[in-house]
């Protein structure tokens, strides 16, 4: 996008967030909805394609521009992005690294305009960390295919008009290369989603369970059509290795609002007559956060620069998920603890962003398993001993 342009993109998204999403996220957690009126002005803004190319629709952006985008969007509640992450992130990237040219041409458009709520149907009761396990299975009848199986912790389930639906569709194959991906409406006979899960935080972000029972969907639903066939895991893995270093953009926009919140407050608590921004020791705290939220801004660039320049979409992707996910954790407990006891008190932003925050270690990938990924890429045959 053309410089001018992308910082007045910037620009209004910022303002939209400060101004508009900001002052409502202590209803949106206490509702656990996000507001219609929210929703629309973010189709009206493309925030529901800013990922996706031009021509289909989106804002084509890179994904160094998707991260400073994201750092602007992760200063309020993650479930703002949410609302429109699968559809530029996991989801809609299936279509668009596999997905065949009348698949694209027929989805991504509504898509992009956020006609369309789509979701990324990977992760099963028994295959998170390592989805290459999964036992959801589609096999071929006539000239449709039918799914079997269940899905556990699926964003946006509820809301969601379209799922990309990953099944084993050759039993016998090794793991990661007998799985394929389908596109499965909503409302199909046999699809099922169940009441939306009590989580610990980010209300306002809807998952849930989703179950198929004999679901049948035409041969045209198998994505990348019979090139496709088989091939669904790594079309899984570079979407996740993009959603990686979406996030990872995202939480370092919290931890920016959490370093705002710290030194707004210790410049007016006071303790003993003095204000605590006074006391060396919680002087320490803030500038430890600061440093770490410097340090993830700069990671998460660099991941992103060498993602656009295809040099690094593995190693770095889970580099920095890894240290940004630990990182906003941190900066979210020391909030916490400079606001001492009110830190602790719901309806204080930095006691809302401290259990949304815990949800980043877990979620696209774990720490522990970037802390695999990347060792194994760096060791290759001496990590299998």
């Amino acid at each position: 996008m053309d410089a001018a342009d992308f910082s007045a993109v910037l620009s209004e998204v910022r303002r939209f967030v400060r101004d508009r999403v900001v002052p409502l996220e202590a209803e949106i957690d206490e509702k656990d909805e996000m507001p219609s009126d929210i929703r629309e002005a973010a189709k009206k803004m493309g925030l529901f394609g800013f990922a996706l190319p031009e021509e289909y629709g989106g804002l084509g952006l890179s994904m160094y521009e998707e991260a400073q985008l994201m750092f602007e969007l992760g200063y309020t509640t993650p479930s703002l992005r949410s609302m429109f992450g699968t559809n530029n992130g996991i989801a809609g990237h299936v279509l668009m690294v596999g997905g065949t040219e009348e698949q694209k041409a027929h989805w991504l458009p509504r898509i992009a305009s956020g006609d369309v709520l789509a979701s990324f149907a990977l992760t099963e009761p028994e295959a998170g960390s390592d989805p290459s396990t999964l036992t959801t299975k589609a096999h071929l009848d006539g000239d449709e295919w039918v799914i079997n199986g269940a899905k556990r912790y699926i964003t946006n389930a509820p809301l969601a008009d379209v799922f990309m639906v990953f099944a084993r569709t050759d039993p016998d194959a090794p793991r990661t290369r007998g799985i394929s991906t389908f596109l499965v409406p909503a409302g199909a006979p046999g699809l099922t989603v169940a009441p939306k899960d009590h989580k610990m935080g980010q209300f306002g972000a809807w998952t849930a369970d989703v179950f198929f029972d004999d679901v049948r969907v035409p041969v045209s639903a198998l994505v990348g059509g019979e090139d496709g066939l088989n091939r669904g895991f790594g079309t899984a893995m570079g979407c996740i290795a993009h959603g990686r270093v979406h996030i990872s953009a995202l939480m370092v926009g919290m931890a920016e609002r959490l370093v705002d919140e710290s030194v707004a407050y210790a410049s007016t608590r006071k303790q003993s007559g003095k204000l605590i921004g006074s006391f060396q020791l919680v002087q320490g705290l803030i500038a430890d956060s600061q440093t770490d939220y410097y340090a993830g801004r700069a990671t998460v660039l660099e991941a992103a620069r060498a993602f656009d320049a295809g040099t690094d979409t593995k190693i770095g992707p889970s580099c920095t998920k890894y240290f940004a996910s630990e990182m906003v954790w941190r900066v979210a407990d020391r909030a916490v603890q400079v606001h001492g006891g009110a830190g602790y008190m719901r309806g204080v932003a930095v006691e809302r962003f401290y259990r949304d925050a815990r949800l980043f270690r877990i979620y696209e990938g774990t720490s522990q398993v970037q802390q695999v990924i990347i060792a194994k890429a760096l060791l290759g045959e001496a990590a299998r001993g």
